[in-house]
């Protein structure tokens, strides 16, 4: 019994420094809302790709600089730059773009200069960035969001699998040699320096910091258990940086490995597959919260995949990377095994069967979730599991019967990409697309995921440019899309590419249409002439929900903005998605005073070469409120109860 008091009286210990911990990391969190960009910094990372250099500067909080200078610079990692240029933020990122760099100081550091030797040496190859440097920005865009739809990322990340490889490596080499305690020393060394070398990402600091107590435990027994050392672990990751906290790599990394040492005796098998399963399933189910957060979408069949990937990447890939970051004739060999990884993700990304994504919802239910996962793996009652299923069944069942009415103007940069949801009805309105600017996996894609689509019923294409179909077929390839409607006049060249597509996935598609029924409501096409070109040959929506009038322009010009006062007698509008991003050849004052406007919305990239939107456009709708996706991101109108609500999220 005092044995027991005391275990648990240890344990409560252990358990109040993790929650302190996390409470100075929310108020540390608090005080960095404050952040003032700096205007110097030491360089810990570049990369370079498409003529640009990405640049990571040391930083508490995460903090990326481009330069789009043409000219050579000779700056290297360890350098101490000054920064000049103009700053945003995207998802807690802090972004510079400039065009000016300016060396302060070059470093003497030696593990700094050992890093960029390593940068040399691997010489821009996508994997052996990875996995010996943790950079995946060399790794294509669509590839890494195939991993993140199978729920295999995690395995990209280095963490316990490299560092256990490692030391594991190290000390069969140094034990006989010079004994356990000095071993221990050596490798804590080179960990240490590795650390360094990639940057203290979350999950390697995890790796490092596990292996170090870990062992200090067992060579002066200590007795402290595993779960505890864990804790101490987070509370210092916390300590060292509070932005981890909101980083989806430590979210996984962290709660995946702590479920696995609290499951530890329910995991064990003497099958090894069985074993695996058992880890696989478990790793799912915790990270569900995370998954949910961040991508509003689980994969059933992940924990499967995870039976392949699992030691195809752990015991195979990693592994034959050291070696060929040694041995470089046997990278051909490497190549291979990497295609066949890549191909093997991208063709099960394309199954849609097993993915079931949620509409997202409010930050406390995902805390919520949270909670009960951590409550499960300290008390470890099958009932609370059972509550975690009835709540998150819930989740996804609500939506289903709620009868909101929606329409979001998408922030796709320089394009237009509008969601319409009546009647439980997904209508996409465009897909946006910009060359090389990855803005259906960036943009679009997370767009729709957050509000719980799997199946688009209409993708209408408003014209046939490369800004408002460009990514149409990504969004086919992705989303069960059920049919498409394209706009009047002959196709051009992309939208045949788009229709043989269509054709060989036999999915339905119409041209020029007048009206679309969609229950009680109905969306009317008011551009059914045909031009000389496709700007006015867009399809001009309107739509009257709940008494609220929506109008979508497309590109149309002035020239059918004329036509279509002519044509119909137009009511006064309560939603204008202006025409052709503000440009001034749309908005005509004549039409804007006769429709009238009450909310004008503009689809527009941040600085972007056309100069739009235009400032006579912008004066011919200054009676109206104005928003613009440079500026506020996405738009969202909402109709319920009768009221509708604007709501915006800023890029």
């Amino acid at each position: 019994m005092i044995k027991l008091r005391k275990a648990l009286l240890i344990d409560s210990i252990f358990y109040l420094i993790f929650i302190i911990s996390l409470l100075i990391t929310i108020i540390r969190l608090g005080l960095n809302n404050k952040y003032q960009t700096p205007k110097e910094g030491i360089i810990i990372n570049i990369t370079e790709y498409e003529n640009i250099k990405k640049i990571e500067i040391k930083e508490n909080k995460k903090l990326v600089i481009y330069d789009y200078s043409k000219k050579k610079n000779s700056y290297d990692i360890g350098d101490k730059i000054q920064i000049k240029g103009s700053k945003e933020i995207m998802n807690s990122i802090v972004i510079i773009k400039t065009n000016h760099i300016k060396i302060i100081k070059k470093n003497k550091n030696i593990l700094y200069k050992m890093k960029q030797l390593i940068k040399n040496n691997i010489n821009n190859k996508p994997y052996l960035s990875t996995f010996l440097l943790g950079d995946k920005s060399l790794i294509e865009y669509k590839v890494i969001y195939s991993y993140q739809e199978n729920g295999i990322s995690h395995l990209f990340a280095i963490s316990g699998m490299h560092i256990t490889l490692l030391s594991s490596i190290l000390e069969k080499i140094l034990k006989k040699r010079i004994g356990e305690e000095k071993t221990f020393y050596m490798i804590t060394t080179v960990l240490l320096g590795y650390l360094f070398l990639v940057g203290l990402s979350p999950s390697i600091l995890r790796g490092v910091l596990f292996y170090i107590f870990f062992r200090i435990n067992q060579i002066y027994y200590f007795y402290i258990k595993k779960e505890n050392i864990f804790l101490i672990i987070i509370s210092i990751s916390l300590m060292v940086n509070p932005n981890y906290l909101w980083e989806v790599g430590f979210q996984y990394s962290y709660l995946i490995s702590f479920s696995l040492l609290r499951l530890t005796e329910q995991l064990k098998s003497k099958n090894y597959v069985i074993s695996l399963l058992k880890t696989s399933i478990a790793s799912f189910l915790v990270s569900i919260p995370i998954s949910l957060y961040h991508f509003s979408q689980i994969n059933l069949l992940s924990i499967f995949y995870n039976l392949f990937y699992v030691p195809y990447v752990s015991i195979i890939l990693f592994p034959f990377t050291l070696i060929v970051f040694i041995i470089k004739p046997l990278y051909p060999i490497y190549n291979f095994l990497i295609i066949i990884l890549e191909k093997s993700s991208l063709f099960l990304s394309q199954i849609n069967f097993g993915k079931i994504p949620f509409k997202k919802s409010h930050l406390l239910l995902y805390v919520g979730y949270g909670v009960i996962i951590f409550l499960y793996l300290i008390i470890q009652k099958k009932e609370i599991i059972y509550i975690f299923l009835i709540i998150l069944i819930f989740h996804f069942l609500i939506p289903k019967i709620d009868n909101t009415k929606m329409i979001e103007i998408m922030n796709v940069s320089q394009g237009d990409s509008i969601l319409i949801q009546i009647n439980h009805i997904n209508i996409l309105l465009d897909t946006g697309g910009i060359q090389s600017k990855n803005i259906f996996y960036k943009n679009l894609q997370p767009n729709l995921r957050k509000n719980g689509i799997s199946k688009i019923h209409y993708l209408i294409i408003s014209h046939g440019d490369f800004d408002h179909m460009g990514e149409a077929m990504n969004v086919v390839n992705n989303f069960k899309v059920e049919k498409v409607v394209f706009n009047c006049g002959p196709y051009n060249t992309l939208e045949k590419e788009l229709i043989n597509f269509l054709e060989k996935k036999k999915i339905k598609y119409y041209s020029c249409i007048k009206e679309l029924n969609l229950d009680n409501d109905k969306l009317y096409f008011l551009q059914t002439k045909e031009y000389d070109n496709e700007n006015d040959n867009s399809n001009v929506i309107y739509t009257e929900l709940n008494g609220y009038k929506f109008m979508f322009m497309g590109d149309a010009s002035t020239t059918t903005e004329k036509e279509i006062l002519n044509k119909y007698n137009l009511p006064d509008i309560d939603v204008l998605k202006v025409g052709h991003h503000g440009s001034r050849t749309s908005s005509s004052k004549e039409f804007i005073d006769e429709i009238n406007p009450r909310y004008s919305v503009i689809s527009v990239g941040k600085n972007n070469r056309y100069g739009h939107p235009n400032k006579e456009a912008l004066d011919n709708l200054r009676e109206s409120k104005i928003y613009r996706t440079d500026e506020d991101g996405s738009i969202m109108f909402k109709i319920k109860n009768n009221e509708l609500k604007i709501r915006t999220c800023s890029p």
